[in-house]
């Protein structure tokens, strides 16, 4: 894949589709990502220009034009750097996301929980975040929440927010599959243990990004076998990422040419993540803001 290619597949309203037809937050965040990485620019500000259209009233952005619904696609959208996006649209998402939480860790649903008589799991107590507001928290939407605001927090670290990142990293380690690695959830459902799939051990490590652990530790160990093992674009690209955040990426890894990227997502993070092994990144700023 290459950026000419990306460029191509934008569409006449400056965002991007999964595959082909109408526009959508994610495809086209990750494509703009991947510009910015390669320093197309023309291509990048018209991406800008149908991200910023969508913005909801509260700050937070729908999965696409037209949807009358905040989502997690505000982490991605948070991602990106707020000199190009804006400033106050940035902050307006970072807000969002830090009044984002769980619906299982709200006091509401707590005290129901508690009248009805129903014991409340302790993993209960950690607020993650939700795909869509007033559901449950999941590894992947957390995940994506902890890199945008990891990034914001080392640019301009306030006391609220770093609490924020350090409560979701607790509701990540609290996740963390028996052998090392996350599920897409809990780690027992319906009575049994949870085995870790590739693409969310690969988000949750780049979201504990400067944490070891030993939890963290078995789960990088699980992300080295399932690197030699997955043949997914998908959770090959997040699996490298996870793995560059620690430092980890053994240096003679060579991403396998025969693994095809069957959407633009994957093929504009594929690029996003090349730069990133290459030393331009755009998901994290380091302790100096940069």
């Amino acid at each position: 894949m290459s950026v000419e290619f990306l460029v191509s597949k934008q569409n006449p309203d400056g965002g991007w589709p999964y595959v082909r037809g109408s526009s959508w937050m994610e495809p086209t965040v990750y494509s703009v990502l991947a510009l910015l990485a390669a320093g197309e620019t023309s291509s990048s500000k018209r991406g800008f220009q149908w991200i910023l259209r969508t913005q909801r009233y509260d700050g937070s952005f729908p999965p696409k034009a037209g949807v009358d619904e905040s989502s997690w696609v505000t982490s991605l959208v948070a991602l990106l750097p707020p000199e190009q996006l804006g400033a106050e649209a940035h902050q307006a998402a970072i807000r969002w996301l830090l009044q984002t939480t769980g619906r299982e860790s709200t006091r509401t649903y707590r005290l129901r929980e508690w009248l009805l008589g129903n014991p409340s799991p302790s993993e209960h107590q950690l607020r993650g975040w939700p795909w869509i507001p007033d559901t449950a928290a999941w590894v992947g939407p957390t995940s994506l929440a902890l890199l945008a605001l990891d990034k914001e927090g080392r640019r301009h670290p306030t006391p609220g927010l770093g609490e924020r990142v350090s409560e979701g990293r607790r509701f990540l380690i609290s996740r963390v599959c028996q052998e090392g690695g996350w599920n897409h959830g809990s780690v027992r459902a319906l009575g049994y243990e949870s085995a870790p799939y590739p693409e969310t051990t690969g988000m949750a490590l780049a979201a504990m990004r400067g944490v070891r652990t030993a939890e963290v530790e078995r789960s990088l160990a699980v992300a080295l076998r399932f690197l030699s093992q997955c043949r997914s674009a998908d959770a090959l690209n997040w699996l490298r990422l996870g793995l560059l955040a620690h430092g980890e990426l053994p240096a003679s890894y060579c991403r396998p040419s025969e693994i095809e990227c069957r959407t633009l997502p994957e093929a504009s993070f594929q690029l996003l993540v090349d730069e990133v092994q290459q030393g331009c990144n755009l998901f994290w700023a380091d302790e100096h803001g940069l």
